[in-house]
């Protein structure tokens, strides 16, 4: 039984990394450092360690080679954990984390949800490094090509999200 528990583990984790392997995922600053030499938008990925659906979209959503293909294509892709240790300069602005609780959370996360830690969530910003969107929860794939397609396309400044949902054809 050991035994059986102790595959059942290793082979989630490989499955965790192939997921991660997929997409091209970069710190905060590493992204704001090459949209500054080559601008596009920027999809930053909330977790953290312990959520359990941040877990269930990289193994089903993050993992579909349609949807990573077009993440690296369109985007620049961050995971941010939201309740990362590390400093990150941002803006001339240094975020830290914020130890509160039994946990804590780091600024920039918090700065970005508007407060609302939520795990996931999907975060949008412009070419300019300005917030487009938050999107909390999980994103099965369907819904993410959605959204992908919607920010990257720029088609949030011609149709709103009713209209554009209701016509989308889908390339999965």
């Amino acid at each position: 039984m050991k035994n059986f528990k102790l595959l059942i583990a290793i082979l989630l984790f490989c499955l965790n990394i192939n997921a991660q392997e997929n997409i091209k995922w970069l710190g905060f600053e590493e992204a704001i450092k090459l949209n500054k030499k080559n601008p596009k938008p920027i999809l930053i990925d909330v977790y953290t360690d312990w959520c359990g659906y941040c877990k269930k979209m990289d193994l089903n959503t993050y993992s579909n080679k349609t949807i990573g293909d077009y993440i690296n294509k369109n985007f620049y892709a961050v995971k941010l954990d939201g309740e990362g240790k590390k400093d990150i300069l941002f803006n001339e602005h240094t975020f830290k984390y914020q130890k509160e609780g039994r946990r804590g959370y780091n600024q920039l996360a918090a700065t970005l949800m508007d407060g609302k830690l939520s795990y996931p969530t999907t975060l949008f910003l412009t070419e300019k490094e300005e917030l487009l969107d938050r999107i909390p929860g999980y994103l099965d794939t369907e819904t993410m090509e959605k959204v992908l397609v919607y920010f990257s396309e720029k088609i949030y400044e011609t149709k709103k999200w009713g209209e554009f949902d209701k016509d989308f054809k889908s390339n999965l």
